[in-house]
């Protein structure tokens, strides 16, 4: 474990091993924490060095203000990486930590060689979605616990809800650890944050999209569509949302592909 201060609120992050390829930062997503790369860690940690971070508000980092943007997050990054003195690195996000590559993709291109998204997208959000946003942070502030199960159980599959039972359990109790004003200001940063397509299509770099096929959260053919669009190249995972617990080998698989 190590971490940094930043503006004021302390950021956790691990470093793990060490190799001839370009370190990898590895980003959660919403309501996770480092903790889910711990299977892939295992598995790449001798061909490179790996950096998880707990993003502001998650796992054991603080939070820093009422609204958590990807900008925000994507500055928090940065800080990590010059703490350690790295100036080249390849990036995966999952979801939520999707949003913030693209944004440290848009503000600092030049550290970056490789960008992963996963079960993400580069699209900003819809309408509906901003209004589904809305009102969940007001579900937030009037009980938490309720939100929080609700919210990790809807991302799987229903074949997964009975096979991974312990695990979401798990992820909830977790996520229930964090502070509802964290959870809120997660919510508020991913509402307005802006579109990136243009960014990954110029982008000249490697870029890979993962996208699962029982994604309740999005749309198989939309991200299939966007992919082409920005020039990514596409895989296809298996089962819902959270493919780092429902895909794992095949996931697995992909990340050895990140140059």
């Amino acid at each position: 474990m190590a971490n940094i201060e930043f503006k004021g609120a302390r950021i956790n992050f691990k470093v793990y091993g060490s190799g001839v390829k370009r370190p990898l930062v590895l980003l959660h997503g919403f309501l996770e924490d480092l903790q889910i790369w711990e299977p892939i860690v295992k598995e790449i940690k001798n061909e490179r060095q790996v950096i998880c971070i707990d993003l502001p508000g998650h796992g054991k980092s603080e939070g820093i203000s009422e609204v958590h943007s990807m900008d925000l997050m994507a500055q928090v990054v940065y800080e990590v990486l010059n703490s350690l003195e790295v100036q080249e690195i390849s990036i995966a996000g999952h979801s939520m930590g999707g949003y913030v590559s693209l944004e440290f993709l848009k503000n600092f291109s030049m550290m970056v060689k490789s960008i992963v998204l996963i079960n993400s997208t580069p699209a900003e959000d819809s309408v509906e979605k901003r209004l589904i946003r809305e009102r969940s942070v007001k579900l937030v502030g009037r009980n938490k616990k309720a939100y929080i199960r609700m919210a990790i159980s809807n991302l799987y599959s229903e074949k997964s809800r009975d096979r991974f039972e312990a695990e979401i359990e798990n992820l909830q109790l977790r996520a229930l650890k964090m502070k509802s004003k964290n959870v809120q200001a997660a919510l508020i940063g991913m509402k307005i944050r802006t579109n990136y397509l243009e960014v990954l299509k110029n982008y000249e770099g490697q870029k890979m999209i993962l996208a699962s096929e029982e994604d309740p959260i999005l749309e198989f053919s939309e991200i299939e569509r966007i992919s082409g669009e920005t020039n990514s190249e596409f895989f296809r995972l298996e089962n819902g949302h959270n493919s780092y617990m429902e895909d794992l080998s095949n996931l697995m698989q992909k990340m050895h592909f990140i140059d």
